[in-house]
């Protein structure tokens, strides 16, 4: 099971809280839209490779994308926290409340 991969140039790792701009067309138009989540797994080898990444919507919702590594529609990801884990699957989280899941990505 894989705990870290490299992202169009930035490594992330499982536990670590990211922002995802990926590129969205509607229409004729292309607009950038940010999904910011925290990361709870990363499967897949090569061109298969994916990742998951867990955010709470409004009203307590949690909200789960899986993401291809290799894709042209990920413009950019930015790693806002590295979080500190002992597993590379963070499926856990999903019984635990916002607050719980807070204490993965402390500032160290």
């Amino acid at each position: 099971m894989a705990i870290s991969t490299t992202i169009t140039g930035t490594a992330v790792h499982v536990g670590d809280l990211v922002r995802i701009h990926q590129k969205v067309m509607e229409g004729d138009k292309e607009r950038i839209q940010i999904f910011e989540g925290l990361v709870i797994g990363i499967r897949g080898r090569g061109e298969s490779q994916t990742f998951t990444v867990r955010k709470i919507a409004v009203g307590g919702i949690g909200v789960e994308k899986i993401f291809p590594v290799v894709t042209p529609w990920i413009a950019k990801i930015e790693v806002k926290k590295h979080g500190t884990v002992r597993r590379a699957k963070l499926t856990f989280v999903r019984a635990k409340s916002q607050r719980q899941v807070a204490t993965i990505t402390q500032n160290q």
